[in-house]
């Protein structure tokens, strides 16, 4: 038997509806195209008013988690899996998704100078005086919906100088047309499962499977520049690899 809902503390109740939809087309209860249920079906489970019900609606379609169709009913929007080629030559990930008819853009979530750990540090070949890196963490989206959460380690300089336009674009982009030309990436793709805070930035599940791309980008010189990790939910995003015998 359903219950009335109480409204959070300064969270009104067609936002914890909302909430609770999402959970459930994130865990896969509502699969994508499945109806959901009706106005009329919320509104005595939840024992709310209409127009609440459809504010909670509404929300859930500004997120890109639902269509609505008059005359029809609120359907959970189809989810295209996208596909991340690894492959030579290296392109960029906003191109990559271009050629697939989508748009890739990023929400920063933080960006610092940190201490750089050792297997940083290492990997960006720092020299002993220096300790120091910029981390970035953003959420990666495709077409509006979130693939993917990425941690970045910059150099130093780079970040200064940079600042500004990588908390608002992807990175490899940023540094292209500013010089900073990327001709190698070294990529390692690993698996591990979504915890608390990445389940929340990818809607997803707690535990859910995710591929971990770890990485480091080198430019001219054989320099590196940039390493890090993109964690991505594996039901939205996959990398494809085409290998090639060598002709000698």
């Amino acid at each position: 038997m359903s219950r009335p809902i109480a409204a959070q503390p300064q969270l009104p109740l067609h936002l914890i509806i909302s909430e609770k939809l999402r959970e459930q087309i994130a865990s896969g209860e509502f699969l994508p195209g499945e109806q959901l249920p009706s106005e009329h079906q919320l509104m005595l489970h939840y024992h709310v008013s209409r127009i609440t019900v459809r504010r909670a609606i509404a929300n859930l379609v500004s997120q890109g988690l639902v269509v609505s169709h008059r005359g029809k009913g609120v359907f959970v929007k189809e989810r295209r899996k996208m596909t991340r080629s690894l492959s030579n030559p290296l392109i960029f990930f906003d191109e990559d998704m271009a050629q697939q008819n989508a748009s890739a853009s990023i929400r920063s979530l933080s960006f610092e100078v940190l201490p750089a750990a050792p297997t940083v540090a290492a990997n960006l070949q720092l020299p002993p005086h220096q300790s120091e890196v910029y981390c970035q963490k953003k959420v990666i989206l495709v077409d509006e919906i979130p693939v993917a959460i990425d941690i970045t380690y910059i150099l130093l300089e780079l970040g200064q100088t940079f600042a500004t336009e990588l908390q608002s674009s992807l990175i490899y982009p940023t540094l292209d047309k500013n010089g900073v030309l990327i001709e190698r990436v070294e990529a390692l793709l690993e698996c591990t499962h979504a915890s608390h805070e990445i389940s929340e930035h990818l809607e997803t599940t707690l535990g859910a499977p995710l591929l971990v791309n770890r990485y480091v980008a080198y430019t001219t010189g054989n320099q590196p520049v940039i390493c890090g990790e993109t964690l991505s939910r594996a039901d939205r995003l996959s990398y494809s690899v085409v290998l090639k015998k060598s002709s000698m």
